[in-house]
């Protein structure tokens, strides 16, 4: 039987330490080794020249460095790139690369699939299929960064100027929920022999796994963007079924908490505006007081995002004066807030859009079909607040 190559993508710089050690190598080779995958994006060993012969010839026989296929790749009218990569047995992830003037932000999926199921994104109608590797998460970053240089004509290499600057954790799934091997890239990501982005420049968002978050804290404590999008919890109940298990107050102290670690002084809080359900001036001024809160406030910065609207939510994105009253009131009680410029709608690339070309495991057509029953029934009001049960 033949003995399965080990994926170097798999490793955190510790890891890869210990991995050279098993074949007889010193510390140093390790460093060697993943300079050549991380700097340079090679993954032909007969290519990394200052390896010694021996080793080289003992790794193309036990290792490789192999990240998820690429089956679609697209750029939107706005210069946003979108990648559908193949995760094997039927199922894809997508990962986004957003250019700005001065950085370069590229969005990383964690699961194939997710199990949130958040009332307003299309991810959720997938269901969850399973966590992502190590090498399926950082291989994202990896592919991206050297298909955009090659791209621009940039040569691979420390000293080539770098296409992603900032990476966020804001893809299909949810981070925390995958928590060793989201660490492990996480560490990678940040390793000066690998990708050496500051803590700041590297962004997880969680929809609130409140214990995750105490222990990526200690961890490995990067800047954290959690998913409110509610101010009470009856509201957020219904919008992120998370809530029921750790409502606000735990989640606001568990925010409270993480910021003793963090890289940033804040936390950012991000807002789906959905018309009608969260935007009221009355929903503003409770977050307003959630945040204060002299026992769990926090300090932070609210993101509002105007809703990417799909068939299957029976949502709709609020109104742009809407959008603009509602920042104006956190605003007002001296909350940073910006409202998030849609990127990449015209590919499906915007946030809370990225479903992937990948089957309905949870029924969401069905259940939406009840919920309209639902409000024909009681009212156009009922199932906004309340989840209707599947």
């Amino acid at each position: 039987m033949t003995t399965p190559l080990t994926n170097l993508l798999d490793f955190d710089p510790a890891q890869l330490v210990a991995y050279c050690a098993d074949l007889g190598e010193k510390p140093f080779r390790a460093k060697q080794l993943q300079r050549w995958i991380h700097q340079f994006g090679a993954s032909d060993f007969n290519a990394m020249s200052d390896l010694a012969k021996s080793l080289r010839d003992k790794l193309a026989t036990r290792a490789e460095i192999r990240a998820p296929a690429v089956i679609s790749d697209h750029t939107s009218t706005d210069g946003t790139r979108k990648w559908l990569v193949d995760v094997g047995n039927g199922n894809a992830v997508e990962t986004v690369f957003i250019p700005e003037e001065n950085r370069g932000t590229l969005c990383i999926s964690t699961q194939a699939g997710c199990a949130v199921n958040c009332r307003f994104c299309s991810t959720g109608k997938q269901g969850f299929s399973r966590n992502l590797t190590v090498a399926e998460i950082i291989g994202q970053l990896w592919m991206a960064e050297f298909e955009l240089r090659r791209t621009h004509g940039i040569e691979p290499g420390p000293k080539g100027e770098r296409q992603i600057t900032n990476v966020v954790m804001m893809g299909m799934g949810e981070p925390l929920l995958n928590f060793e091997p989201t660490v492990t890239a996480l560490k990678l990501m940040l390793d000066d022999n690998a990708y050496g982005l500051s803590r700041r420049r590297v962004t997880l968002s969680t929809s609130g796994v409140v214990p995750m978050m105490d222990k990526l804290s200690q961890e490995c404590a990067v800047a954290l963007a959690v998913s409110l999008h509610a101010s009470n919890d009856p509201l957020r109940d219904g919008l992120v079924p998370l809530n029921k298990k750790y409502p606000l107050r735990e989640l606001m102290a568990a925010c409270r908490h993480y910021l003793a670690f963090a890289p940033r002084d804040f936390i950012t809080f991000e807002y789906c505006m959905l018309d009608g359900v969260n935007d009221s001036d009355e929903h503003a001024r409770e977050l307003v007081a959630l945040v204060n809160d002299p026992q769990v406030g926090v300090s932070c910065k609210f993101n509002l995002i105007p809703f990417n609207p799909f068939p299957e939510s029976g949502l709709l994105r609020s109104k742009n004066p809407r959008i603009k009253a509602f920042a104006q009131v956190l605003m007002d009680a001296g909350i940073v807030t910006t409202i998030r410029k849609t990127r990449g709608d015209d590919i499906d690339a915007a946030c809370g859009q990225l479903a992937g070309e990948v089957q309905d495991r949870t029924a969401v057509k069905q259940r939406m079909e009840k919920m309209a029953e639902y409000q024909k029934k009681f009212g156009a009001d009922f199932g906004r607040i309340v989840e209707i049960p599947s």
